[in-house]
Parts: structure tokens; C-alpha cells; sequence
């Protein structure tokens, strides 16, 4: 089992105003750690390579990136799945570039559990579509990660979701407000199944749509919560930047 390590990193302590605002969560009986992001006040973003071109990995390695630039890591999740060369398994775009095509088969695991969907993420905005209506759009995306399944569609959970599923996992997921100005981000603190992770963000976070992120590769960086999680080397990174000071 992967290794659930949370610690303190000292130089992220004291969250700046225009930090996430992050809190632990009961939700029916399961602790869930989550983050509400003001996109028209922070920035959301999507990483995976750093300058070499080799993928960043870690919280660490990221932020250490961001603070040669005057910036720092604000919170961060793992952004969706990927292969072992940590290359993305869905459609993925970064800074407008995009590195990996949009997949619209169903498929074998939770990713091809359709439907699944991509975030994406403009500049003040966000949305997370079904990944074939966003084919047949083509919305114009900053930043964008396809995984699967999806959680909520619409305000209704995933139609393969039963409430009594014995398939435990810590999940880890994305929601979005229905105006498209806030995200929320979120990560059980105890496997759970994907019918309660699925309410959690429908009926607590409130979000209409809400997205899948990974299962027992599932991390947060949360410096308000003083947590960075560690473990398995990861492959692309959703988060937010914030000034250094």
C-alpha cells in the first residue's frame, strides 16, 4: 500500500490572503481533506515536465522550481492518471500546448469508465465537460487533464456508482461551482467507495460537476492543513501558484 505521509514544510507554513481556503471534513463517517480555489483570485494550473524535460514528480520538486521564479506552490493535487514513464493517459494541455489527444472509447480500469471528462481551465474559469462533448466543442482550454470516471454529472452521480460498492480506495477529485469560479479539490483520508467520494463533492462542496483524479496514488499539498504528501513519484500536478512572500 502506498505510503499516506503527511509533514510539515516550515517555508510554506502561514497561508498568504490569497491562499485556498482548506479544511478536514466528517463526511458520513469518512475524513475527506478539501480546498475551495477562487479562480478570479488565484491561479489553477497544470504541470508535468520540469525544464529538462524530465516530469516534476513531487510537491517538492515542483515548488522548488516555483521559488527560483519568485513563486511558491499554493495547494496541489496529483492531476490526473498516467503511464509509468508518468506521461498522461488522457488528453492533456499545458500553457496551450497540447501533449496528449483527447480518448473517447470506453475502456478497461476507472479511466474508460464512461462517462469520463476533462477539466479545463481558462483564465479566471473552469469546466469539467464529458470528454465527448468536449471533442465535439473544442472549448479553448489554458490547461486540461481528461480522467475518469466522472463523479458528478450535472448535479447527478455517475450512473455505474452503487452506494453499497465494497471497492475502497483514497480517491482523489476535482469539482466545479456552477458559474465556473471556483474549484474545489479534495482527497479522502480513508478509502472509500466512489458513490460516497461522489457525494461528498455533490452534496457538501456543492459542485454540479465534479471529476476523478486517481485512487492509490492519491496526494495533497495543503500548507494550511500542514501536509505534503510523499510516496510514489507522480505525473501530471494540478495546483496553485502563489508570490513567494
Amino acid at each position: 500500500m502506498l505510503a499516506r505521509v503527511a509533514f510539515i514544510l516550515g517555508a510554506l507554513l502561514g497561508a498568504p490572503a490569497s491562499a485556498a481556503d482548506c479544511a478536514r471534513t466528517d463526511f458520513d463517517g469518512a475524513p475527506i481533506s478539501w480546498c475551495r480555489v477562487d479562480l478570479e483570485r488565484q491561479e489553477l494550473r497544470l504541470w508535468l515536465n520540469d525544464e529538462s524535460g524530465a516530469p516534476f514528480g513531487s510537491f517538492f520538486s515542483l515548488d522548488r522550481a516555483l521559488q527560483a521564479e519568485g513563486k511558491r506552490l499554493g495547494v496541489a493535487m496529483n492531476g490526473g492518471m498516467y503511464h509509468e514513464d508518468r506521461s498522461p493517459v488522457g488528453h492533456f494541455i499545458e500553457d496551450g500546448e497540447e501533449k496528449m489527444r483527447v480518448i473517447t472509447s470506453d475502456g478497461p480500469g476507472n479511466f474508460g469508465l464512461l462517462p469520463n471528462g476533462v477539466l479545463c481551465i481558462q483564465e479566471d474559469r473552469a469546466a469539467i465537460l464529458e470528454s465527448r462533448r468536449y471533442a465535439d466543442e473544442q472549448p479553448d482550454c489554458r490547461f486540461a487533464t481528461q480522467s475518469g470516471p466522472m463523479l458528478v454529472i450535472d448535479g447527478a452521480l455517475h450512473p455505474r456508482f452503487l452506494k453499497d460498492s465494497s471497492s475502497l480506495n483514497y480517491r482523489n477529485g476535482v469539482g466545479i461551482s456552477a458559474d465556473g469560479r471556483e474549484a474545489v479539490l479534495a482527497i479522502s483520508d480513508v478509502p472509500v467507495n466512489f458513490h460516497h467520494f461522489a457525494r461528498f463533492f455533490r452534496d457538501h462542496a456543492g459542485t454540479p460537476d465534479a471529476l476523478f483524479l486517481d485512487g492509490s496514488v492519491s496526494k495533497l499539498h495543503a500548507p494550511a492543513l500542514g501536509r505534503s504528501d510523499v510516496g510514489r513519484m507522480m505525473g501530471p500536478i494540478l495546483g496553485t501558484v502563489q508570490p513567494a512572500d
